[in-house]
Parts: structure tokens; C-alpha cells; sequence
């Protein structure tokens, strides 16, 4: 190996809601990691998020949960509202559930890590494995490599490290999301809820996150990929697009979207990674896996991507923190070999009971979204009826917010 090259114990890339919790819950079990974020700050798009029960027992784990109650309002019940139809539906929320912003998920996380963790402007182009030592190592944009004892991808839905493990790839909903934040300086008037409007193919969701702030998102057919590309670069252009797409819609859900916060918009193209891919997927190769969207992204249709990345974070720290214990540079160099031999398999079983734990919660997850993507995109009566049917088979009361990750 070229001792020229940078040496890590423990690598995170990507410094969003997974990266920073995991580094978060080895932190907080007396392991040492180092996120790379290709960005120069933190990024925190999607403007909010949605933490549902099973997401809060995580931030309990991670120690965080109490300040961040105190920065949203709870969410008291769940309405649905078909247009075309003149029917609703609603039901009391399951649990705690609370709409953060991002930018205070992220940025409570990334306050608890110690100084030094987060490294900005690191962009990793390739991994690659050390034939010599079986560790990866990574090429960055700069022309630098780093070598890592332990690899873990949180780099999202276009992640490198699932490149590496030659994960299939994501593919697309055929919708496209839009999401934004209006603030009301003076209050705003809308209930402790979380309210969906459907009309043809367009739903809009609207959740207060405070007594001033309001996150909505907007759902709909994804445009061309050339229109997409131009669109997603211009916030006026995107409140443009979503008030021509709500004609017919409530004026004041229009209205909500017009005094939108403009650099709070975002237009984002939805994928997923397929359910039989999940169940079948390779997710480690030696010292190395994914986890948060890099393995499992998912259509949002269950608001659960951001507390199944959270839940990702409290096992994967939790099974690592059992067996990473023997560090191969503090022991004398006639034992390093046989030491590096052992942590590789050690870490490859951590991984390994990680990936067990994890894959059937994530495919059930994976499954239910797709399904529910597959009903709302245009398609035959015949693949409809097929989704109605295995979804009143497999997913009649999923309870997904009642699953417990477990202590950390």
C-alpha cells in the first residue's frame, strides 16, 4: 500500500440524514468515523420531513429526540381528500409524529458529532478494493485516495459505494415530486394535521411543522427529462410549473404555493430501488455496505424514508460496536497480520447480521411503496386490481410505525 495515501478507521460518505446519524450512533457507542460530503456545507433539500413513530424511537437512541420535539408541532391526525370523487378519509396518528424541517434534522445531528467529524468539498468518484490488504479505497475528485478500514455508503440514490457492491439499479416512478416551505410571520391557521388532496393525478400534501411554518409537496407526473433539467435549476420556474398543474384545487392551497419560500423549492425525478432487488441484493463486499437511501430508496408515498435511514443507523452502529473492537495499528507488528485477518472477518459479520436485520423491514417497506406508486401512475385495470389485491393481502394493517429498531 502507498503510505502516501490517507488511512481511516471508519468511512461515511455523505453528510445527509444516515451519514450523520450513523457516525452519530458510533460516536455515541465510542467508535470513531469520518464523514465526507462532497458539498461545501450541509445540504438539506426536501425542505421537510416527516418522523414518524418508529423514526423517533431512533432519535431517542441517538440522544437527540427531546430538542428536536421543541422545533416542530405534533401531528395529531392523518386526512385524505379525493376531489374527483367528494370523499375523505381520516384517521388519529399512530404515535409521535412530527414534520421537522431539514435543516434542523440535519443540523441537530451533525451538532452532536464531535468537532472534525464532517469533511466538506470530499467527492468520491470510485472505490475500489486493495487486493493486498482487502480494504477499499477510495478515489476522490481532487486526486486524492483514501483507505478505509470500514466503508459505509450513505450516499444516496446515486451512490457510489452501491455502484461498488454492483447493486441493480434504481429505477423510476414516472412522477416526479415537487416540495416547499411557506412561512407566515404571523401565524397560520391550518389544523395539527396532515392533510392529502387528490385530484386525477395530482396529489398535494400539506403538514404544519410550527405555529408559523407550513412544508407541502406536490406530486405528479414527471416532465420530460430535458424540461426537468431546466426546470429543477430555477425555483420560479418550478412554482410556475406546480400553480399550471392545480387547476381546479382549493385557492388557498394555491395561494400556500405561491407565497412559497422559493429557495426551499425543489423538483426531484422519484426512483426506487425494486423490492425483489432489495431481497435478493449483495449489500457488503468485505468491510464495505449501504445503508439510508443507497440501499433502499423508495417512493415517499409512506413518508417513511427518513425513519427507516434512521433505524439503519442505530442497527448498523449496534452490530459494528459488538465485534470493531481491536484496532490493527495498536497492536505489535508480529500480530498485525493475523489482527487485520480477524477484523475483516469480524466486521464482515457485523455487517452481515446488519444486512439480516435490516432486509426484510426494508423490502416490506419497498413493497408497500411500490405498490402505491403502481396506483397512482397510469396503468392497466388488470395491473390496478393486481396492486388492490396484494395489498389487501400482505398490507391490510402494515403498522409500519410500531417497528422498533432496538436499543443502541
Amino acid at each position: 500500500m502507498d503510505r502516501s495515501e490517507e488511512e481511516q478507521e471508519i468511512v461515511i460518505i455523505g453528510a445527509g440524514i444516515c451519514g450523520l446519524a450513523t457516525a452519530l450512533a458510533l460516536h455515541r457507542k465510542g467508535m470513531k468515523s469520518v464523514v465526507l460530503e462532497r458539498s461545501e456545507t450541509l445540504r438539506a433539500s426536501g425542505a421537510g420531513i416527516g418522523i414518524w413513530a418508529n423514526g423517533w424511537r431512533a432519535l431517542e437512541q441517538l440522544g437527540v429526540a427531546s430538542h428536536l420535539r421543541k422545533t416542530a408541532l405534533p401531528i395529531q391526525r392523518f386526512r385524505d381528500e379525493w376531489l374527483d370523487k367528494g370523499s375523505n378519509q381520516e384517521r388519529p396518528a399512530t404515535g409521535e409524529a412530527r414534520c421537522l424541517k431539514r435543516s434542523d434534522l440535519i443540523g441537530t445531528l451533525a451538532d452532536a458529532l464531535p468537532p472534525g467529524t464532517i469533511h466538506f468539498g470530499r467527492q468520491i468518484v470510485s472505490v475500489k478494493m486493495d487486493p493486498s490488504n482487502s480494504y477499499p479505497i477510495l478515489q476522490l475528485l481532487d486526486g486524492s485516495s483514501i483507505v478505509a478500514k470500514i466503508l459505509i455508503g450513505c450516499d444516496g440514490l446515486n451512490s457510489v459505494v452501491a455502484n461498488f457492491l454492483e447493486l441493480k439499479p434504481t429505477k423510476e416512478f414516472g412522477t416526479c415530486s415537487v416540495r416547499g416551505l411557506t412561512n407566515y410571520p404571523n401565524g397560520h391557521a391550518f389544523p395539527h394535521e396532515l392533510v392529502r388532496t387528490r385530484k386525477n393525478d395530482i396529489r398535494i400534501g400539506i403538514i404544519p411543522i410550527d405555529d408559523k411554518l407550513v412544508y407541502w409537496f406536490v406530486g405528479q407526473q414527471a416532465i420530460r427529462e430535458a424540461d426537468h433539467a431546466k426546470v429543477s435549476q430555477r425555483p420560479e420556474l418550478i412554482r410556475e410549473l406546480i400553480l399550471q398543474s392545480i387547476d381546479g384545487f382549493p385557492p388557498e392551497v394555491a395561494q400556500l404555493i405561491e407565497d412559497s419560500e422559493l429557495e426551499s423549492l425543489s423538483l426531484t425525478r422519484l426512483r426506487y430501488r425494486a423490492p425483489w432487488d432489495l431481497l435478493l441484493g449483495k449489500f457488503r463486499k468485505g468491510t464495505v455496505t449501504v445503508a439510508g437511501d443507497a440501499m433502499h430508496v423508495m417512493g415517499p408515498f409512506l413518508g417513511q424514508g427518513g425513519s427507516a435511514a434512521l433505524e439503519d443507523a442505530i442497527v448498523l452502529a449496534r452490530c459494528l460496536s459488538r465485534k470493531f473492537v481491536n484496532p490493527v495499528d495498536r497492536v505489535p507488528n508480529s500480530e498485525r497480520e493475523t489482527t487485520r485477518m480477524m477484523m475483516i472477518r469480524e466486521v464482515g459479520e457485523a455487517i452481515d447480521q446488519y444486512v439480516k436485520e435490516r432486509r426484510m423491514r426494508a423490502v416490506r417497506l419497498s413493497m408497500h411503496t411500490y405498490l402505491i406508486g403502481s396506483l397512482l401512475k397510469p396503468s392497466s385495470l388488470l395491473v390496478k386490481f393486481a396492486c388492490i389485491v396484494f395489498m389487501v393481502v400482505f398490507f391490510r394493517n402494515p403498522n409500519h410505525t410500531r417497528y422498533d429498531c432496538g436499543l443502541l
